[in-house]
């Protein structure tokens, strides 16, 4: 399989982790969001949408981070990344909800890109902007996590799920955009826990080749 991606892309952050929960080993392929790779005709012929990731599987090529990690865990049902009862389900995706529908979106590259371009926003107000679609969605995500009278170590029991996939990345992301993360103790539990599995130690934006 090959893995098209960029280090710091959250949405390749949260597919290199369940890739690696999955023990599914892939050629790394970076694409320099910096200069504009993805809009290049060579990656747009992978993926029209000009966005990052794409997999590669040999037999067909994948693209949106949810669609494939869904895919991964119909294919690859272990270790599964989703409770096996329908309920538990229905909560650890509206868990990763939260960050891939509420909070990742609004504050990716492009987005970012035209508010400085278009409207000349600055790096203090980017962050101001980042810092406001963040706290939202974690504060719901905290009191979620708080509400819930049998949590383990993780976002859903004692195991890494679905929504550990998705959270990880984005607390990455709110540290870079200077986000205090002392406001939510839960999740900062949650991400020390998932820190301390390989998984996601060789999933983390610093570890991958074209960081530099």
């Amino acid at each position: 399989m090959k893995l098209y991606n960029f280090f710091r892309s959250s949405t390749s952050h949260r597919l290199r982790i369940a890739l690696n929960l999955k023990g599914i080993a892939t050629d790394y392929v970076a694409v320099d969001l910096r200069v504009d790779e993805q809009l290049n005709a060579p990656f747009k012929a992978v993926n029209p949408q000009g966005l990052v990731p794409a997999l590669d599987t040999g037999e067909q090529l994948m693209i949106q981070s949810p669609a494939i990690i869904e895919w991964l865990e119909e294919k690859y049902p272990t270790p599964a990344l989703l409770p096996a009862d329908a309920d538990g389900r229905a909560r650890v995706r509206a868990l990763a909800a939260i960050v891939g529908c509420d909070i990742h979106p609004i504050n990716n590259r492009r987005i970012l890109q035209t508010l400085r371009k278009q409207f000349g926003a600055s790096e203090d107000a980017i962050n101001a902007w980042c810092g406001t679609w963040i706290s939202d969605g974690f504060d719901a995500y905290e009191a979620l996590l708080a509400a819930d009278t049998q949590r383990g170590r993780f976002s859903y029991g004692d195991a890494p799920s679905m929504a550990d996939v998705y959270l990880i990345p984005q607390v990455e992301s709110a540290l870079r955009f200077k986000v205090d993360m002392n406001r939510w103790p839960l999740i900062s539990a949650v991400d020390k826990a998932c820190g301390e599995l390989a998984a996601f130690q060789k999933a983390a934006p610093l570890a991958q080749p074209d960081a530099g």
